[in-house]
């Protein structure tokens, strides 16, 4: 399934009649007749997915999104309900894809990093994103930075997982790294740059919580 969902060349969907005795087989328990079953609506996952082209997440991301919807409506489809198993799936299809777009949206919705965490010495707010970046200060403004910088540190160390406090280290050139963009990161990782935008997001959401707190 992997190749297929790597290299678009999904393979051709069941007959009718092929589609009925694998369902059938499935029915009594037949794993090789669920894999079957998934494999060849693959391609059904990907006409889904191009519904969703002007949003922003890749279509490989939601291939794969799609494809958790379509394991799952097999798994739930009974030929007693007297539906046809495209129409079924192709439900379950969108329904996953439409949840992962609005809990995307919910979790950009949520990150704000201008969103004030606290004063510096002269009592000037202090956003997430100044102790992020980089920039030119004075020796004073940089001790306070540093101190804050520090608090990050142990939260990042505390809070995230090895994967989040890594990206964000890389995004960001904290701990003496270079900042990357998320295509440099992806690509240095081996996952998508909308997996990293996730896990950036996601990481800034819990840091800006627990700050808050």
């Amino acid at each position: 399934m992997v190749t297929y969902l790597g290299s678009n060349l999904f393979p051709e969907p069941l007959t009718k009649e092929e589609e009925l005795e694998a369902l059938q087989r499935l029915a009594n328990g037949d794993e090789e007749a669920r894999n079957l079953l998934i494999e060849r609506n693959l391609r059904l996952v990907a006409h889904v997915a191009k519904k969703y082209t002007n949003t922003k997440s890749e279509q490989e991301d939601l291939i794969s999104i799609g494809t958790i919807g379509l394991i799952k409506g097999i798994n739930s489809f009974s030929i007693e309900k007297g539906s046809r198993l495209s129409t079924y799936v192709s439900r379950c299809i969108d329904n996953e894809i439409l949840m992962h777009l609005r809990a995307t949206k919910k979790l950009n919705a949520e990150v704000a990093l201008n969103d004030p965490i606290g004063k510096d010495k002269d009592d000037n707010v202090v956003t997430l994103e100044e102790v992020l970046e980089n920039s030119d200060r004075s020796i004073e403004e940089e001790v306070d930075l540093k101190m804050k910088v520090k608090i990050l540190y142990e939260k990042m160390k505390n809070i995230l997982k090895d994967r989040e406090k890594t990206i964000l280290e890389l995004r960001f050139g904290l701990g003496g790294h270079k900042p990357k963009t998320q295509h440099e990161i992806a690509e240095d990782m081996g996952i998508s740059r909308s997996y990293v935008s996730r896990i950036e997001t996601k990481a800034i959401s819990k840091l800006a919580k627990e700050i808050k707190e």
